[in-house]
């Protein structure tokens, strides 16, 4: 089947490179080669989406991922300010710029972005979770632990939640509770739950 995928993929590329192409052709095409994960490639079709559609907030927002791929974090966050300054409301913008910022250890922008996303979707879970591991990173804590907990309400097999969630409790002093966390990572699939388990449930 993926190799069904692929064929179909590569030849749509070759059709669109026979054709005059728009610029929703160009960000589809960006789409399968991040599928592919040929980053570079997708940056160089987004490049010509935007000179066709230069207020196009996805081809901004879509280029900045495959920056972000590539390490370039700095130039995924121009391009996600671009999508975000086109388009004020589009969550995955603000999602993915609060990645870019983490890897940068701007956890606090990081913070900003996530709550900026639960603003728009309340019912984000993995939004909450990235808020959750920054605040983590800041020593807060029981505001990681609250965000790791909303991220469980609204997805309840959310199984690095319940480990995240886990340790922190151990951290400050809630060892069972922390522990039954682990146990339901591990029970979710989340392997490395049991190793914790052993070091710090005995």
């Amino acid at each position: 089947m993926k190799k069904m995928i692929l064929i179909l993929t590569l030849a749509s590329i070759l059709f669109l490179n026979l054709h005059g192409q728009t610029a929703e052709e160009y960000l589809g095409r960006g789409l399968s080669k991040i599928e592919l994960k040929d980053y570079r490639g997708a940056i160089a079709d987004y490049n010509k989406a935007i000179e066709l559609n230069p207020n196009d907030a996805e081809a901004y927002s879509n280029r900045g991922l495959s920056k972000c791929m590539l390490a370039d974090n700095r130039g995924a966050i121009a391009d996600y300010n671009k999508a975000i300054e086109i388009n004020p409301n589009y969550a995955m913008a603000y999602f993915n710029r609060g990645v870019s910022k983490s890897k940068l250890e701007d956890y606090r922008g990081a913070i900003a972005d996530y709550t900026k996303v639960i603003e728009l979707d309340p019912n984000d879970a993995m939004a909450y979770f990235n808020r959750g591991r920054s605040k983590y990173k800041l020593e807060d804590y029981r505001g990681a632990i609250a965000d790791f907990t909303k991220g469980i309400e609204l997805d309840p097999n959310y199984a690095e939640a319940y480990y995240r969630r886990g340790v922190l409790k151990i951290m400050i002093n809630q060892k069972d509770s922390g522990c039954l966390d682990l146990s339901k990572a591990g029970e979710l699939g989340y392997e490395i739950a049991y190793e914790a388990i052993k070091n710090f449930c005995k």
